[in-house]
């Protein structure tokens, strides 16, 4: 099946920075795919030259088998929900959703807008102002505008970054399920590797201008195929040259005998589900082990024993 956006070797420049280079990505129909990478990756360039509101200094953005990288945003079947929302604040719920809509004199806009109300669950609420609502309501408001278009592609740039914690978390739950029951493409930016990891059905992560790589959320962080990804993707040990996931690391007491390495704890960190156990091995390596919470207790100072499953090894060239 041909992909639904597609970008062909896509380079930015501004003056003498790269910004991005030579980005080539498939995304299909239906897909939750994220962009992920750490701050100045390139992963906003990378979608504001899909919305149209950069020019790539080479390649090309293709969306439903035709070439749209030369086309003004507004002619491009694609809608951005930028971070900081950008809602009318004089505007109730239903004018900000209906906005687009009457700027493009579309028919049936009263069903399309109460279906849309229904999709983000705010059905009743149509007449508030922003200033009415929640954070996560805002952002379902301006969800709800961009969705309304039925836009190929709804393009999200950090959408969760202005949410306090906990609500990211019910927000992320919520906006996963929206998805999936509009059938809409989502590109979602973020530098969150929780968020790319849990929500993604494909993800890319970038790191300065580039594709590091591309592949589904278990792929990426059970084999990166780079140390970087590998640090970058959640705790890692580095024990000779070799990475070894906290998850994937044992401990105990006594020697299994089986390459059990001695170390003694120099720190043990309670986190509610788990608790993590930081060891110093006699070689001087430190290496972090996670441990159920109705586990062992380990205590500073203590002697112990690491060890782990060769087949948990990352190797990398040097």
């Amino acid at each position: 099946m041909p992909a639904l956006l597609e970008l062909k070797q896509i380079s930015k420049r501004f003056a003498a920075q790269c910004a991005v280079a030579d980005v080539s990505l498939a995304i299909e129909r239906g897909q939750f795919f994220s962009l992920l990478g750490p701050s100045g990756c390139g992963k906003t360039t990378t979608l504001r030259i899909v919305a149209g509101f950069e020019t790539p200094t080479s390649g090309e953005v293709w969306l439903n088998g035709t070439r749209i990288d030369h086309l003004p945003p507004y002619q491009r079947n694609v809608n951005t929900v930028f971070q900081s929302y950008a809602l009318f604040p004089h505007l109730t719920v239903r004018e900000n959703i209906e906005f687009g809509l009457r700027r493009k004199r579309a028919y049936g806009c009263a069903a399309r807008v109460a279906n849309v109300l229904e999709q983000v669950r705010l059905t009743g609420k149509e007449n508030r102002k922003p200033d009415e609502l929640s954070g996560g309501e805002r952002q379902r408001v301006a969800l709800a505008r961009a969705l309304v278009l039925e836009p190929d592609v709804l393009l999200l740039d950090e959408p969760l970054s202005a949410l306090d914690p906990q609500l990211r978390k019910q927000v992320r739950a919520e906006l996963k399920d929206l998805q999936r029951r509009s059938g809409i493409t989502f590109l979602f930016v973020t530098h969150d590797q929780e968020e790319a990891l849990s929500l993604s059905d494909r993800m890319a992560v970038m790191n300065g201008g580039v594709v590091e790589q591309a592949g589904t959320p278990r792929e990426i962080y059970q084999r990166p195929k780079t140390k970087f990804l590998a640090s970058f993707l959640g705790a890692m040990n580095w024990i000779g040259g070799v990475g070894v996931r906290p998850e994937c690391t044992r401990i105990a007491r006594e020697s299994n005998g089986n390459g059990a390495r001695r170390g003694l704890v120099t720190r043990s960190v309670f986190l509610g589900s788990s608790i993590h156990v930081e060891t110093r091995l006699e070689n001087g390596d430190v290496v972090l082990a996670q441990v159920a919470a109705n586990g062992d207790a380990y205590r500073e100072g203590e002697t112990v024993h690491v060890w782990w499953n060769s087949s948990d090894e990352l190797h990398f060239p040097e």
